[in-house]
């Protein structure tokens, strides 16, 4: 079943699936890479450092193989001398060290980007079932990973011992010089053979950034199911999605019946459908819709603009023709703009009839709406 499973991963990882992955701590790393690092700057700094480096061993080899009867009659006298010149190389040594342990997390970060989590130290009781680590021992990736280890140390066991070989004479010559020509020389054949592992190191380096993140998406893989049980978590169930647009529309409806007090009048069919427009002569070029709605919704506009005292006018063409073209919060259509100029016109002087400034004007006269902006035109030419 698991064979199958992975036969059906032919799907490359999405970008979601890597993103997750990385949280629960799987990153391409490559040792290699780490090694490489290390081994070519504490190369590089013993290079730099040579001389001093050297001139401190002289001096600790020089103190440490200084007797006198003192020392040699007290057994405390010898500890205590071991203790303090093995502190003073430890000295000496642990900041190289610490620089190449510096630089091989460095080395780590370049080549997986920094990842903090701690879901890889949650505990995971399915890596304590002994079949499935056994299977882990025997998969492709781990088998991979095996033979590239050996091959390494082979490669680095191979490269040295040649190198020891044709420098079999050199390192045997130095027993016959003084102390730090002895030195001098014998740091030269090391840093030769330094050389060479770390050239070695490079090269696989090179082989192992890329692989590991070959088997890393490998890894990753997807399967058609897995593919879309992700989409669809993506994306969303449809009853979400319907509940969603459904409480999108309450919000616009809200918003709008909101705007419907501050509009200038609502043109009516007179039942079916009501239009609320507004028209600011200052800042508009032409009056905006700013609500519409038919049936209930067009009963709701209607009440509303009667409780806040705004004018509602029955012009059926027209109402149907703004329903039906007009868009909330944009300019009515300009093949209207006639026919609404008549209607804000006729309001006009209603209000100011109202206030005493002027006679009552007559009915509304007929409107110049265009046939086919009219829906119901359109219905019965159909």
């Amino acid at each position: 079943m698991a064979d199958e499973g992975a036969q059906d991963r032919q799907l490359p990882a999405s970008e979601r699936k890597i993103r997750k992955a990385r949280e629960e701590g799987q990153v391409a790393r490559s040792r290699d890479l780490g090694h490489f690092a290390a081994l070519a700057v504490g190369g590089a700094l013993l290079v730099a450092f040579a001389p001093l480096l050297v001139e401190r061993l002289r001096q600790l080899l020089t103190h440490g193989l200084r007797f006198d009867a003192h020392a040699l009659s007290s057994p405390q006298v010898m500890l205590e001398r071991l203790y303090g010149l093995g502190l003073q190389f430890l000295l000496l040594v642990l900041p190289l060290g610490l620089v190449m342990a510096l630089v091989a997390v460095a080395a780590a970060l370049g080549g997986g980007g920094w990842n903090f989590t701690t879901k890889a130290l949650q505990p995971n009781f399915t890596r304590l079932n002994p079949l499935t680590g056994v299977a882990r021992l025997f998969s492709k990736d781990q088998l991979v990973q095996t033979l590239k280890a050996c091959l390494l140390a082979l490669v680095l066991g191979l490269v040295g011992a040649l190198y020891l070989r044709a420098h079999l004479q050199d390192f045997t010559a130095l027993l016959t010089q003084a102390l730090p020509q002895a030195l001098a020389e014998g740091g030269a054949r090391i840093y030769g053979g330094l050389a060479l592992l770390v050239g070695v190191l490079a090269l696989f380096a090179l082989v192992d950034v890329p692989l590991q993140r070959f088997l890393l998406l490998k890894r990753l893989r997807m399967s058609h199911q897995e593919f879309k049980q992700e989409h669809k978590e993506a994306e969303g169930s449809p009853e979400v999605k319907g509940r969603i647009r459904q409480r999108m529309r309450e919000a616009s409806r809200r918003r709008m019946l909101a705007a419907v007090p501050k509009a200038d009048l609502v043109v009516t069919n007179p039942t079916h459908y009501a239009v609320a427009l507004h028209y600011d002569e200052a800042t508009m070029a032409a009056p905006r819709v700013v609500a519409k709605g038919a049936d209930l919704v067009a009963q709701r506009i209607r009440d509303l603009a009667r409780e806040h005292k705004v004018p509602v006018l029955e012009a059926p063409p027209l109402a149907r023709a703004l329903y039906a073209h007009g868009e909330l919060e944009r300019e009515i259509p300009s093949a209207l703009f006639a026919a609404v100029a008549q209607v804000l016109a006729y309001v006009w002087q209603l209000k100011a009839a109202m206030a005493g400034r002027g006679a009552m004007p007559g009915a509304l006269p007929a409107l110049p709406v265009p046939a086919d902006m009219d829906p119901q035109n359109k219905a019965g030419q159909g």
